[in-house]
């Protein structure tokens, strides 16, 4: 149950490439997965690693908000989260194949900018994003105070797990 998560990172924006993204989604993603007691090897996730104007567009396609932001996710399931609680996690078959979890696109402009005005590595700011994104993909959320407060402890532990100091 310590594998890594089956992670398919695109790369769309050449400024991706000088960024070791396959193993910071690798990480990041097991970490989450190894956190809520799942073997990341039977889980897959596809990350589109893009610029601004790829996730503006998406950000408005399926979101309605014609800015970039940092990171979105589609989850391939709809999942019920009761308020202040976790989902219900998925149990894949032992001998099935490995369950799709869902897509995230990560956008290298706004991170950057993020990470620089933050003062935080960039490595660090992406761990976290992808994380966050990660756990979405489970059906976690934040649209409320209790959700939120949820979440955001468990980003928190996941990071301190990977050194990476708490983001709140």
């Amino acid at each position: 149950m310590n594998g890594t998560a089956l992670v398919d990172v695109i790369i769309e924006a050449p400024e991706w490439e000088a960024v070791n993204l396959d193993v910071i989604a690798g990480r990041a993603c097991s970490a989450v997965l190894a956190e809520l007691g799942l073997d990341s090897e039977r889980f897959e996730i596809a990350i589109l690693a893009c610029d601004d104007t790829r996730i503006a567009e998406l950000n408005t396609d399926f979101r309605g908000k014609p800015h970039p932001t940092n990171v979105l996710s589609w989850p391939a399931e709809e999942i019920e989260l009761p308020t202040g609680q976790s989902p219900e996690l998925p149990h894949p078959d032992p001998d099935g194949p490995p369950v799709e979890l869902g897509d995230i696109a990560i956008a290298y402009e706004t991170c950057a900018r993020e990470a620089e005005n933050q003062g935080k590595p960039f490595s660090d700011h992406v761990s976290h994003l992808l994380v966050h994104a990660t756990l979405h993909l489970l059906g976690f959320d934040h649209i409320n105070d209790p959700d939120a407060a949820h979440m955001e402890a468990i980003e928190t532990r996941i990071l301190a797990t990977m050194g990476i100091p708490d983001p709140y």
